[in-house]
């Protein structure tokens, strides 16, 4: 019965839906964590009850080679007193005949019991050997359906850590997102607009300043030519007098 439960133990969970089971879970990456280890557990207890089952069947099968051995061993002996009650019987010696026929009889008899008792047995090997066969398949199944679940355990792990990384990425971007003007970025634009502004700013000044100091001296120039032309006009003026 104990091996029946195991086995029917290690089928159940070998054909769990593990798909089914994630949708259902409020927490995919505990809930698997916790199957993992439930099935290492069982995985474990199952190649102990396999590992005794296997152990009863090899010494049921002993047991067979034994009696095997010694159905032939009493056939031989059968065999054996039989030829000498004939030697007997052959020399004229009736009693000793006799007492080698019953020999051949126990031996026989012997020979018998040890047949019955292999005949017995088999059954019991043939089924011992059909449960190991199923719990074993049972364990290989098992030991599969763990190795899958590992891995979407493994999977939704870097999934989940992935996800948790984007989503810091998502927040950074929109801490510093460059059109919002109370982040960081914004502020230190605005800084950099107003010096700008008072660059250019300056460079106005300067640029009128030297504007200025052109449109001088081009008054300057002008009156430097009236003067020259009005000194001119006098040397001219003065020589005609002279003339």
């Amino acid at each position: 019965m104990a091996k029946q439960s195991i086995f029917g133990r290690i089928t159940q969970l070998a054909k769990a839906n593990i798909n089914a089971l994630l949708d259902s879970a409020e927490d995919p990456q505990k809930m698997m964590d916790q199957m993992v280890r439930d099935y290492n557990d069982n995985i474990a207890e199952a190649e102990q009850a396999i590992a005794q089952t296997i152990g009863n069947l090899r010494m049921i099968e002993d047991d067979y080679k034994e009696d095997e051995q010694a159905a032939a061993d009493w056939g031989n002996k059968a065999l054996a007193a039989s030829n000498k009650a004939d030697e007997f019987r052959t020399a004229g010696n009736a009693a000793d005949a006799a007492k080698f026929d019953n020999l051949a009889k126990v031996a026989i008899q012997r020979q018998m019991q040890s047949e019955s008792e292999m005949k017995t047995a088999e059954p019991t090997i043939a089924s011992q050997r059909e449960i190991v066969e199923k719990l074993k398949t049972g364990l290989n199944q098992m030991k599969e359906k763990r190795t899958e679940l590992t891995s979407k355990r493994d999977e939704l792990i870097a999934r989940s850590k992935a996800a948790h990384a984007q989503n810091q990425v998502n927040e950074a971007v929109k801490a510093v997102n460059i059109m919002d003007p109370s982040s960081e970025i914004g502020r230190f634009e605005e800084k950099v607009r107003r010096e700008e502004a008072r660059v250019r700013g300056a460079a106005e000044l300067a640029s009128s300043s030297l504007d200025a100091q052109f449109e001088s001296l081009e008054d300057l120039g002008e009156q430097t030519e009236v003067e020259a032309r009005l000194a001119a006009l006098k040397a001219k003026q003065t020589g005609q007098i002279e003339g």
